[in-house]
């Protein structure tokens, strides 16, 4: 019995581990297909580029008081760097050691720290949210946040901190912003310090591809590189898809891989950093879209036709809806940092994001702990950066963040500082465009995304941010390993509980607390 991951994404590799786990098979019996020819672990990046200096597509926070199937998977993965530890227990005592406790959440044009300790609300902005979180998904349907809550809500303290801590836009499912509402209502009455907020030791890919990747290959598994699969062979018969073959492009030739009656197929369909691009420090990134990448073509043409595997096109048709811009910012002396502590009151790694409410790109930046790469040399720092709006002309620079390099980037950043471009003489600042990258919150109907394994399918499973998990929320690295665990256990009809979302939302003291704080 063999079993195949098309991408090699954190759903993959976390569906890898619990197939040797929880399931018993063999790793050599495991196959992970992943376009990329070296690098595995999809959204979950951070490299070194030729010039040294370092870029991350975007940062994935955690929390200790959600996050389960995560946690359960790490418990089981030993720490690369960490002798004697799991990765979980490496991340927690981190965690416990660098407590986050933002004060500086919100900076406006006057270079003040916003107090954010209200959230801002009025009666009106009250009764609209209570209604929205007490609306059934069936009656929310593929509508939008603006179809629920009116425009003086998208102006006050929770709305600016809540949006870009998760990156949620005006025009965004009405049901995705529910469900994060219900979620992480106990974040709710410290959104304002974001001290719930987690982080790894180091940038996601070291810390925890890394030591997943270690673990599999350790038994067996086979990653295989520079490989594109581009299509399924799919016999339907009484109803139940079975996928006997797949379609593979390698070295520029197609290779088939016939499949027996007992192999499965897990498919991450979709991905929310597809077509990304990279600029420099005098060019913007170049704007691609899928036609250039590819990246949703199978989902498409194995969804044409069969309802019961999604609709991609409720995700992946309209860019100007789901594209934002992130920066990652190579510091070789300490000019910044000492600036940007200094002014923020928070060490690195304990502050989270910055945001600049009045920045016409909505600006927030991110100064991690250091070092953030393994590799980093001594005395060099990164920090991390994104824009929600980088359609708009900036406020110190003339013209949209899509259409600058680097070096404008670094100079918008200094004029919401009150900085001289000085502190970043010495700095590398890698702009990375990304089209797809909130996709997953695009409004859509229910059945606009697969069930992790479809009632009508026999051996394939969907694994990513595009399909149908009840009551969690996309955007996380919990909902990809959560729907890991679910196809896994089903499809190998594993006798072992998948561990439950926990509901804050019905806990009485998370309850009053959140109430209190609506009502400051």
């Amino acid at each position: 019995m063999k079993h195949y991951f098309i991408g090699g994404g954190v759903g993959a590799l976390a569906g890898a581990v619990f197939l040797i786990r929880d399931a018993g098979v063999d790793g050599a019996d495991i196959t992970i297909y992943e376009k990329n020819p070296t690098v595995f672990g999809g959204s979950l990046d951070g490299s070194r580029l030729p010039d040294g200096s370092y870029s991350l597509r975007g940062g994935r926070m955690l929390t200790t008081d959600h996050y389960e199937c995560t946690w359960d998977l790490l418990s089981s993965i030993p720490s690369l760097d960490a002798p004697g530890q799991t990765v979980r227990e490496q991340t927690v005592a981190f965690n416990a050691e660098h407590v986050a406790h933002s004060q500086a959440r919100l900076v406006d044009r006057n270079l003040h720290k916003v107090d954010v300790s209200h959230m801002g609300f009025s009666t009106h902005d009250r009764l609209e949210l209570i209604r929205l979180m007490e609306t059934p998904e069936d009656r929310l349907g593929d509508s939008a946040i603006t179809d629920w809550l009116s425009p003086p809500f998208f102006e006050t303290n929770f709305w600016y901190m809540w949006q870009t801590t998760f990156a949620f836009q005006p025009w965004h499912s009405a049901v995705e912003l529910k469900r994060y509402l219900h979620r992480f209502l106990n974040e709710f009455p410290r959104i304002d310090t974001l001290g719930g907020v987690k982080r790894t030791v180091y940038n996601q890919y070291d810390a925890i591809v890394a030591p997943l990747e270690h673990w599999l290959r350790a038994r067996g598994v086979n990653f295989v590189g520079d490989t594109a699969v581009t299509d399924m062979t799919i016999v339907t018969e009484a109803g139940r898809h079975r996928v006997t073959g797949l379609t593979l492009e390698r070295e520029g030739k197609a290779e088939t891989v016939a499949l027996a009656e007992d192999d499965l197929v897990f498919f991450q369909n979709g991905s929310m950093t597809d077509a990304t691009s990279l600029g420099t420090m005098d060019a913007p990134p170049p704007a691609m879209t899928k036609a250039d990448s590819q990246g949703w073509a199978l989902w498409e043409k194995i969804a044409a036709g069969r309802p019961e595997f999604g609709d991609p096109a409720a995700f992946n048709t309209a860019i100007e809806r789901s594209l934002w811009e992130s920066f990652t910012v190579t510091c070789r002396d300490p000019k910044f940092f000492d600036a940007m502590q200094a002014f923020s009151g928070n060490a690195a790694g304990t502050g989270g994001l910055v945001t600049f409410k009045d920045s016409r790109w909505l600006m927030s930046i991110v100064l991690y702990h250091q070092p953030h790469f393994r590799d980093q040399p001594e005395g060099w720092s990164v920090f991390w950066g994104y824009a929600l709006h980088p359609d708009r002309v900036g406020d110190f620079v003339a013209k949209p963040m899509s259409q600058c390099g680097g070096r404008e980037i670094l100079q918008e950043l200094c004029g919401h500082l009150g900085l001289g471009v000085e502190v970043f003489e010495t700095a590398t600042c890698v702009p990375c465009r990304l089209p797809y990258i909130t996709s997953m919150f695009m409004p859509r109907r229910k059945t606009d995304r697969p069930l992790p394994v479809p009632a009508s399918s026999r051996n394939l499973a969907f694994v990513s941010q595009f399909v149908e998990v009840p009551d969690d929320v996309v955007f996380t690295v919990e909902y990809s390993v959560r729907a890991a665990q679910m196809a896994i256990y089903q499809l190998m009809g594993v006798d072992r509980p998948i561990p439950a979302v926990t509901r804050h939302d019905r806990a009485p003291s998370v309850l009053l607390a959140s109430a209190v704080k609506a009502m400051s």
